[in-house]
């Protein structure tokens, strides 16, 4: 089979399927450098950085890191197996024109993958992130064990909270909304990144949800930075069913395989249905949290069973990435 950075119909495959990864407030944080056709690199995006609620870099890792999974499974679809290098120049490395080296992927002939690698591929398009509120139906435990092993396949552990430790995480996620909420450097950054005006990023009203009233999950209320006309006001779930994603670490490498590991448990869900949200928060507010297990808390997945919803838009292809060379 010919080598997947070898055509330009398999480079733009590859980077389809690497984009439509989630990301923190849909800003992208990622541009991709194709060297030859040897090697494609990963970068984060520093113009993309969220000084306010990501002033470490946390959220834009684990973004590119959602990238990298879904880049990985696509040349698993072309019978190759990706090779990547983390950090080549290290963690801290210089930025470049294309800003942090995040990794380098280098492909090899490989057999063809496996039933649940193309499932989890196929899914790609079709994963949203959903701001509705959900039903009362609960994830069925096979559901939930088949999350867990996604998270494990990625060196990370998905930890599903008790109704104690849930009412605990809510109380901390409500006191960080409110906080953010009462900073006006967060509500100006907000307001950048949910422009009505059609674009290829940030999150469009479509994509909202209700606003939350306060009286259940603590949503993110994007629309606190536009107009609220017609906009319903909905509880959302008093006992939401989430999942707790943690690594044993709290650095540039533990971010950047958590992004692969939620990836891989956001394609898990939708493969099964299961509707999922990330709340962000406490990680946004650098507040401490505690579960009952040893580990950084690097993404809470709030899941269940929602309507469908809309996907959000994305940056041209030529916007992402760059060619030191063309293919054939």
């Amino acid at each position: 089979m010919p080598h997947p950075f070898g055509t330009h119909v398999g480079v733009r495959r590859l980077i389809t399927a690497a984009v439509a990864a989630p990301s923190v407030h849909n800003t992208q944080p990622w541009r991709f450098r194709l060297d030859g056709s040897e090697v494609m690199d990963l970068h984060a995006d520093p113009d993309r950085r969220l000084d306010v609620i990501d002033p470490r870099g946390r959220a834009l890792h684990i973004s590119c890191g959602a990238a990298l999974l879904n880049l990985r499974l696509a040349i698993r679809m072309t019978g190759h197996r990706p090779l990547v290098r983390p950090f080549p120049d290290g963690p801290d490395g210089p930025d470049g024109p294309g800003g942090t080296l995040l990794a380098s992927v280098a492909a090899e002939p490989a057999p063809m993958p496996s039933l649940e690698q193309a499932e989890l591929y196929a899914r790609i398009p079709h994963r949203r992130s959903n701001r509705r509120p959900f039903g009362r139906r609960q994830v069925p435990t096979p559901v939930r064990c088949a999350l867990a092993a996604a998270a494990r396949a990625e060196g990370v552990l998905l930890q599903l909270p008790s109704p104690q430790t849930t009412a605990y995480l809510l109380s901390v996620l409500r006191a960080a909304d409110e906080r953010l909420t009462a900073d006006a450097g967060y509500l100006a950054e907000l307001e950048r990144w949910t422009s009505l005006r059609a674009r290829g990023d940030g999150v469009p009203r479509y994509a909202f949800g209700p606003r939350p009233s306060g009286r259940g999950v603590p949503m993110r209320d994007f629309g606190l930075a536009g107009p609220e006309t017609g906009r319903p006001v909905d509880d959302f779930a008093a006992r939401p069913q989430l999942g707790v994603l943690l690594t044993s670490g709290d650095g540039p490498r533990d971010w950047l395989r958590a992004g692969q590991a939620l990836q891989r448990v956001l394609l898990t869900a939708e493969r099964h249905r299961v509707s999922a949200s990330l709340l962000s928060q406490p990680m946004d507010m650098c507040v401490g949290t505690r579960t009952g297990t040893t580990g950084h808390i690097q993404a809470i997945v709030r899941l269940g069973y929602g309507p469908p919803v809309p996907g959000a838009p994305r940056r041209p292809y030529r916007e992402v990435l760059t060619r030191t060379a063309s293919p054939a």
